[in-house]
Formats: C-alpha cells, sequence, structure tokens
C-alpha cells in the first residue's frame, strides 16, 4: 500500500479526488468490494464513492470488474484499488507543472504590467495603455507592476521541480 502521509501523493490525490475522495481511499476495504459495500464501511455518499472510483479508474489507479447475474441479468460493478501506478501519475503531473511554469515564466518575462493600487485588475502595457492607464473597475490610475520577485519564485520553483 502506499504511504497516504506522504505530502506529494497526499496533495496529488486531494487534487484528484477531494478530501472526502482522499478519506474513502483511506478506509476502502482490501479487496473487490461494491460501491455499496464501500459506502457502508466508509460512510461516505454513494454519489461521491462512484464518481471517486470513476476518477481514480481514468487514472490508473482502481481496477473495475463487471459481473453479470445470470438469473436477473444485472450488472455488477467489482472495484479493487491498485495504486502501484501511482509513480508514473506523478511524474507525468510532474512535467504537466513544469511545462506550464515555464508558460507563465515566459509570459512574465515577455511583457511589462501594470496593476491597480486597489487590487482591482492586472493588466499588460498595452492593454493598461487603451485605458489611458486608468482602472476600468475604478478609476484609480495603474502603477508600474515589478514583477521580478514573481518571476524569481517561477524560476525558483522551476528549478526545485527540475532537480
Amino acid at each position: 500500500m502506499i504511504d497516504l502521509n506522504n505530502p506529494v501523493i497526499r496533495g496529488y490525490l486531494i487534487r484528484l479526488v477531494g478530501e472526502e475522495g482522499l478519506e474513502m481511499i483511506k478506509n476502502m476495504p482490501e479487496g473487490e468490494v461494491t460501491d455499496e459495500k464501500i459506502t457502508e464501511s466508509t460512510g461516505i455518499l454513494l454519489n461521491i464513492v462512484r464518481r471517486t472510483l470513476f476518477i481514480l479508474n481514468e487514472n490508473k489507479l482502481a481496477v473495475c470488474r463487471r459481473e453479470r447475474d445470470s438469473s436477473s441479468g444485472w450488472l455488477t460493478y467489482l472495484w479493487t484499488l491498485d495504486m502501484s501506478d501511482i509513480e508514473p501519475q506523478l511524474v507525468k503531473e510532474k512535467k504537466r507543472l513544469i511545462k506550464n511554469l515555464r508558460t507563465r515564466l515566459a509570459f512574465e518575462e515577455d511583457n511589462v504590467f501594470y496593476s491597480c493600487p486597489e487590487g482591482c485588475t492586472r493588466m499588460k502595457f498595452n492593454e493598461a495603455s487603451e485605458c489611458e492607464f486608468l482602472c476600468p473597475l475604478c478609476g484609480e490610475d495603474m502603477m508600474f507592476e515589478d514583477n521580478i520577485i514573481f518571476i524569481k519564485k517561477i524560476q525558483k520553483r522551476l528549478e526545485s521541480l527540475e532537480n
């Protein structure tokens, strides 16, 4: 079983399925079980259990097997957690995050920004000039925003992720 106290794994699962989904994962019975049995064991609402199971299945962290009742023809879905694929999922997530940070870094480096001192809005130079450097929401004079601190934070975050 995976370490749900690991902050990286915990954060990934919370982002994926939310706090209730994580609670379901923690308290899910061993082996193949139905969604109704999971609800019974965990006390989590059936619709949340089903949503969580489908999200986990889409991300290859749960396996589903269908069984048809020969007399009634009803389908029963049996679920098993399979967290063995979480490491590749985390690597994929890390690559996505690095790509997004690089895009944001390029955007921040390539533009000059003006912002409202009241915190209403932040605009690129050309947008601010179209508004005559007045905030379109409150009318205050827009101020030049030195984004070098933000750029350095992005660079530092990228550096830590790439190492």
